[in-house]
């Protein structure tokens, strides 16, 4: 499970107005919360935020508060038109403490000819330890034949990662290709034409 530092500050300032100033700075505004305590307004660096958030359920060693946090991102909001970070929640996360968090599904291998893939699950979520969360879960699909309906409950998740997603939840199907109807031909629509013209 990778870690990446990132330097926090305290936000003081609030409202539209301050969240523009942070990002035209620079820094995302980002909320600090769990453990029942109160939420904490921070402000953090864009560019090694957005580098951080490149890895799957990344875990965020905050520092420069009062005590180094352990987080966890669980909300990134970003514009729709730039795809830049306007704001992320960061849910507090300690040392053996169990989460729930979504992972990737990702297949190797091949199906049988001539079967057509169709993926249903491209994530699922687990509960596992906040410091060992797994980047993802591959799934060996090497000569599936038509037909095959494997689920979620195939997945072969490392120790100490259980399964949230409901078992019985189809993971991907493999199916007939379809067989597309063959147009008439023009020698057959112009015969059926003459014998229509004929009755």
């Amino acid at each position: 499970m990778s870690e990446v530092r990132i330097a926090a500050e305290p936000r003081t300032e609030f409202g539209k107005g301050a969240s523009r100033r942070a990002r035209r700075a620079g820094k995302v505004p980002a909320v600090l919360y769990g453990h029942g305590t109160e939420p904490r307004h921070l402000n953090l660096p864009g560019h090694d935020l957005m580098l951080a958030l490149k890895t799957p359920n990344v875990l965020i060693r905050l520092e420069g508060l009062d005590k180094d946090n352990l987080a966890l991102p669980k909300s990134v909001q970003r514009d729709a038109i730039k795809g830049f970070l306007e704001h992320i929640d960061l849910l507090v996360v300690s040392k053996g403490e169990k989460v729930e968090v979504e992972i990737n599904v990702s297949l190797t291998g091949e199906v049988k000819a001539p079967g057509v893939l169709n993926q249903e699950l491209v994530t699922v979520t687990v509960e596992a330890e906040a410091t060992h969360i797994p980047n993802g879960v591959e799934f060996d699909i090497e000569g599936l034949e038509i037909g095959a309906t494997p689920t979620a409950a195939d997945l072969k998740l490392p120790e100490g990662v259980t399964l949230v997603t409901d078992p019985e939840s189809l993971l991907l199907t493999v199916s007939a290709p379809r067989v597309e109807e063959e147009p008439e031909t023009s020698g057959e629509a112009s015969e059926s034409a003459e014998a229509a013209a004929a009755e």
